[in-house]
């Protein structure tokens, strides 16, 4: 596998830890009126927590394990909706999950260490994006990452958003009149 898929990888749960400090206690459980436009799954920041550590467990380490001791399997996409609703995302703990995570993430790194060239050719059929190899699963993992990164990002500001319009057009004024360059 190549270094910077690998690197960006290991990078992650130190960035996904960094994107949630950013949420202030009360946006954690917090949803916009709306999820259109939104870059990630539908999900709070606790819920995209909880989702990158239970797809990096059930989903690709499993997908990793079967692709290599398997000829062509089908992998399965899990449901992320179920998900959130069957293992309650909105009561976990967020500091638990972003260990959680951080530890699963060490072990798929543990597995692709070992990986061979020849083994980055496997193939397998990926329920929802069709026939792939094992190194394109990677890559697939690598790009989840990132949308989560921006989905975060989006919730922040969907929620920044809704604060200012809360505060209303007076707060807006000041602040643009703060913003302005004093004029000597």
């Amino acid at each position: 596998m190549d270094a910077v898929t690998l690197e960006t990888l290991a990078a992650f749960p130190r960035q996904l830890e960094a994107h949630f400090a950013l949420f202030p206690e009360e946006a954690r459980h917090w949803a916009p009126p709306s999820w259109a436009g939104v870059p990630s799954e539908a999900l709070t920041a606790i819920e995209q927590l909880c989702h990158v550590r239970d797809i990096e467990i059930d989903g690709y380490q499993q997908r990793i394990r079967r692709i290599l001791s398997e000829d062509d399997p089908l992998l399965p996409s899990l449901d992320t909706d179920a998900l959130v609703l069957e293992r309650r995302y909105g009561e976990d703990d967020p500091v638990a999950a972003l260990a959680a995570f951080a530890e699963a993430r060490r072990e798929t790194l543990r597995l692709l260490a070992t990986i061979t060239p020849e083994q980055l050719g496997r193939r397998a059929r990926f329920e929802g994006y069709g026939p792939l190899t094992f190194k394109a699963l990677i890559h697939y993992l690598c790009s989840h990452d990132q949308q989560h990164l921006a989905g975060l990002q989006w919730v922040l500001g969907q929620y920044d958003a809704a604060r200012a319009d809360a505060a209303g057009p007076a707060d807006e004024s000041a602040a643009a009149a703060a913003a302005q360059p004093s004029q000597r």
